[in-house]
């Protein structure tokens, strides 16, 4: 392999930390555009219609991760074929899961309505928004394919490239659409769609390298590849929808400690995501290098991958939590103008301080374990970490209130680090040579 060095890290994690930093703006723009109709219906419209694309959107978040370790792997083995192959099939995938859900819009529209009923007038624009959007899925589940892959070959630069056109194309049609065409709801959305289709255009360009000579059927429809794939994004898959409970139990249990606490909670959960985005490049960069050390059967090799990758990942977790603690609460007052909402997220805000410190060896282990494609281990720890963190709910909320809530969060956190750290000998193990190789470096 390629020496792991510390401008290695930094040349993957750099540009997708710029690219998370577009995201959160996005939304915004959108939030605003329609704020300037001067009427409630369509915030609420819009920002309904994203939550339910995104929550189905989500789930195929395996796609990216999954990507991202198999084809790291073929890519420290040299196996050019499995490299193009990898990405053909997540793709496939994507495409198809994205004509299922086009096929199934109508009842999935209506059960998101069951669940999270509101206004008929937001109802009707929720569902005009929703049926212009949803023509983008196929794109835009296949998008999580294209990113895996490009983060798997420390391409990066490309993934910044990509996300700045949608990102970029998008808010320029919003203003477009919405301010100087009034097409109001309808114009968000399409605005969003022809972004998502161009993203998927520029991904194909960019992925021009796949197609590369000897890439046939039968190559891509290989029982063993495909059988592997299944297992790794079955397991993460599984894990992700357990992880997404917990942070809804959260959230319920939240809801019962008072709207004003509830709000407070919601507030700073802001800086939860911004952690997760600002830390997420180092844990892509320990994927990518990982992934490419169990190819290359390189066990060194991995070992600093991992060790250098949470170097940063460390660094950056130390300034996150020294920012928040320090700004944690002007932050607060850009994001509420309500007094009392002020004032109890301030109470709370010493755990934003310690969240990035518990979190990031979480994090980082994510990003190891599936560069090391041991999926089964991540999700296995993801079982105990629950289990652990049910008790301590049951343990701290009655004592503590809603710090006993955000407590227990953190243990949830902290197990999650210690379980898999338990199960690191294991990504090592994978690397080892074969009996009679060498040990590479």
């Amino acid at each position: 392999m390629t020496p792991v060095s510390h401008a290695r890290v930094l040349r993957i994690a750099a540009p997708i930390v710029i690219s998370n930093a577009t995201v959160p703006l996005l939304g915004a723009v959108d939030t605003a555009v329609v704020g300037q109709m001067g009427q409630a219906a369509p915030i609420g419209a819009v920002g309904l219609g994203a939550v339910v694309l995104a929550s189905v959107y989500w789930i195929f978040g395996f796609l990216r991760m999954g990507t991202t370790g198999l084809v790291a792997q073929a890519k420290g083995e040299g196996d050019s074929l499995e490299i193009s192959a990898g990405l053909i099939r997540a793709v496939g995938i994507g495409l198809a899961a994205g004509l299922c859900l086009i096929a199934l819009q109508v009842p999935m529209l209506w059960a998101a309505f069951q669940i999270a009923p509101a206004s008929a007038e937001v109802e009707r624009l929720a569902q005009d928004y929703l049926s212009i959007r949803i023509w983008g899925a196929p794109a835009t589940i296949s998008l999580y394919a294209f990113t895996g892959w490009l983060i798997a070959l420390e391409r990066t630069r490309a993934v910044l490239v990509l996300q700045l056109l949608m990102n970029g194309l998008n808010v320029g049609l919003d203003l477009l659409f919405v301010l100087s065409l009034g097409w109001g709801v309808k114009g968000v959305a399409a605005a969003t769609l022809i972004a998502e289709l161009s993203g998927l255009a520029l991904a194909l360009w960019l992925s021009r390298s796949a197609l590369v000579p000897g890439l046939s059927r039968a190559v891509i429809l290989a029982a063993a590849p495909l059988k592997q794939m299944a297992r790794v994004n079955t397991d993460i898959m599984i894990r992700s929808v357990i992880l997404q409970g917990s942070f809804t139990a959260f959230l319920f249990l939240g809801a019962g400690q008072g709207d004003v606490k509830l709000a407070a909670n919601q507030v700073l959960l802001q800086f939860l995501e911004i952690t997760a985005y600002a830390l997420d490049g180092f844990a892509f960069a320990a994927e990518s290098l990982v992934g490419q050390a169990v190819g290359a059967r390189a066990p060194r090799s991995l070992r600093r991958a991992a060790v250098v990758a949470s170097q940063w990942g460390v660094a950056g977790a130390a300034l996150l939590s020294a920012l928040f603690l320090i700004f944690g609460g002007a932050i607060i007052d850009t994001m509420t103008t309500a007094p009392e909402v002020r004032e109890t997220a301030r109470a709370y805000l010493p755990w934003m301080g310690l969240a990035p410190l518990i979190g990031i060896a979480a994090w980082m282990f994510d990003g190891i374990f599936i560069g090391a494609t041991l999926t089964r281990e991540m999700r296995n720890a993801m079982l105990l970490s629950v289990a652990i963190y049910i008790a301590a709910l049951c343990a701290l909320i009655p004592a503590f209130g809603n710090h006993g809530l955000w407590a227990a969060l953190m243990v949830l956190n902290l197990a999650r680090g210690v379980t898999m750290a338990r199960l690191y000998p294991r990504a090592e193990a994978k690397a080892a040579p074969a009996l009679g190789g060498a040990a590479p470096l």
